[in-house]
């Protein structure tokens, strides 16, 4: 056991320490708590106004903002330890919060937002505070973040929240141990309880969860100290630390408790679905038995933990192509889609290799996460159980799995199904923008992103046309990319991304792999459930299809 400690709740301090005048705070917890605490102050005689430090102006507009809006100008702050659009993603998704009204963001001047709202019969103007603190993190690095405040009685100044303590504890205890050489561990288990319930916001699937955002900043922190320590950059993903765990779940008190545990070889079992129609990620059980029925050629890779990755090798007419997904395990639609578009290149005669499943202790771990809170994002069952990205290895463990369907093979052409978050990814503690991970932060629809050998950009570019014209017929795809598109240049501005057929894409020369083509998909599925996920594999499996079909064409395949 590494560190434990239960913490006292701020609110319940401040509860116990002011009996006069009036208070503002600004703490990290739920809505109704927040409430509670207004009128528990009310019955002492107290008047408070208790507001969110998170995400402050987007909380202002939903408890202090009264009906009949028609227009709200924002202007929002900037700040040089900040980039330039920090509090303008801050703001996600106001404007689709607010249907019907006209919304407006400007840069600011100030550190607080500047608001003026338009009514029927008059005209607001607000200042809403943003509470932030300029520190030095972790890893040495100066970052303007979310902090707790208070206002009463003459004090106008930050005020360290539980939840803030928790987490500087946490990070400190860990990067003050004596690691070794890495891997440092087999699991690294951070188990965390927060009082805090999730606030669904209504808007497709946003929500304000303060646990969430606790275990991607309790993860993504953990890496870059282990980065540090091991001497590579911020953001290296060749590291490997082991499998870096925190379980962030609800309970009656903020607690942590951080221990080293052994890996799990455990994996969940679940109903097998209705593979066309499947509307949550598959169990590891079904996977297998749909592969095995491809009645190829079976070939394996092992895994740290013991496990197996498992591919297959359809022989048939044609340019053979290589398909894989689950390479981040928390990105579940493209497994599905995997699966989906082999059973009908299979059914088609065509030659091809499929691994679906290429992290399966990261799967399993995404399993075991999911069974506390399936609608989170679980970004600790992103990597391998060596604490890594499997592609940015030599060749050992499940890398070798994506060599060995090169060398059955000689394909030209590997379309690898990825996923990124469906909702906001957002680190409060560490600058509130994901570090190194910027572009991710807010949905911007199904995009592809092609790398190419630099003597196949023709190729690269015949291809990327072919496969979005295809995929410009899948009903709905499209016009679900518009929406998030415009809802993203709204609050992040422009996506960077050339828009080929509909379609945002990013096509560049890169020699990193050893095959000449390597299309990727990018599609917004990290907590989609039901219908969304639906329409996720689908999309995927469409892209595959399309893919192996330009690429007949290209190659001169039957």
């Amino acid at each position: 056991m590494i560190f434990q400690a239960t913490y006292p709740r701020t609110l319940t301090d401040l509860l116990d320490r002011i009996d006069t005048g009036r208070v503002e705070a600004w703490t990290f917890d739920d809505r109704a708590t927040r409430m509670r605490a207004e009128q528990a102050f009310a019955v002492k005689g107290v008047t408070a106004r208790i507001r969110s430090a998170y995400k402050p102006l987007v909380h202002f507009f939903l408890e202090e903002v009264g009906p009949g809006l028609i227009k709200a100008e924002i202007a929002y702050p900037r700040h040089p330890s900040a980039v330039p659009n920090r509090f303008l993603l801050e703001t996600y998704p106001l404007s689709a919060l607010l249907p019907g009204v006209e919304v407006t963001f400007t840069p600011g001047a100030g550190p607080d937002y500047d608001v003026t709202l338009t009514f029927p019969d008059r005209t607001e103007t607000h200042r809403v505070r943003a509470p932030n603190r300029v520190h030095v993190d972790a890893v040495g690095e100066t970052l303007l973040s979310p902090t707790g405040w208070l206002v009463h009685d003459g004090t106008d100044e930050a005020l360290e929240t539980e939840f803030e303590a928790l987490f500087h504890d946490t990070i400190a205890a860990i990067a003050a141990q004596d690691w070794g050489e890495e891997p440092y561990f087999d699991e690294l288990n951070i188990a965390v309880t927060l009082p805090v319930a999730d606030d669904p916001l209504p808007h497709a699937d946003e929500v304000v969860s303060l646990r969430e955002a606790l275990h991607e900043d309790l993860y993504f922190t953990l890496l870059e100290v282990f980065q540090r320590r091991s001497g590579r950059p911020l953001g290296d993903r060749g590291l490997q630390p082991g499998q870096i765990v925190p379980e962030v779940r609800f309970g009656p008190e903020s607690a942590v408790r951080v221990e080293v545990r052994p890996l799990s070889r455990e994996d969940r079992t679940g109903e097998a679905q209705d593979l066309d129609t499947a509307t949550a990620p598959l169990p590891v059980t079904q996977i297998a038995d749909i592969l095995t029925s491809l009645n190829g050629t079976a070939f394996q890779a092992d895994t740290r933990s013991g496990r197996q990755v498992t591919a297959m090798r359809v022989t048939g007419t044609g340019a053979p192509i290589m398909i894989s997904a689950g390479q981040h395990a928390n990105e579940t639609t493209g497994i599905v889609g995997a699966l989906r578009a082999g059973r009908r290149l299979a059914e088609q005669g065509a030659a091809f290799t499929l691994s679906p499943l290429e992290n399966p202790d990261g799967y399993a771990l995404h399993q075991r996460l999911i069974a506390d809170n399936p609608r989170h994002m679980h970004h600790a069952a992103r990597y391998t159980a060596l604490g890594d990205d499997l592609e940015y290895r030599a060749g050992a463990y499940e890398k070798a799995i994506r060599l060995q369907a090169e060398a059955l093979t000689g394909a030209a052409l590997h379309v690898n199904l990825h996923g990124y978050p469906a909702h906001e990814w957002t680190r409060p503690l560490s600058g509130y923008v994901p570090r190194n991970f910027a572009m991710w932060t807010i949905p911007k629809g199904f995009f592809l992103v092609l790398r190419h050998h630099a003597d196949h950009a023709q190729a690269a570019e015949r291809l990327i046309d072919g496969v979005t014209r295809r995929l410009a017929d899948v009903p709905g795809l499209i016009e679900d990319n518009n929406a998030q598109i415009a809802l993203y240049e709204v609050h992040a501005g422009e996506t960077g991304y050339r828009m080929i057929n509909g379609f945002p894409c990013l096509v560049h020369a890169d020699d990193r792999h050893s095959v000449p083509l390597t299309l990727i998909t990018e599609y917004p599925d990290e907590t989609i459930y039901g219908a969304a996920f639906r329409a996720g594999h689908e999309a995927q499996m469409q892209t595959v299809l399309a893919a192996h079909a330009v690429w007949q064409e290209m190659s001169g395949g039957v």
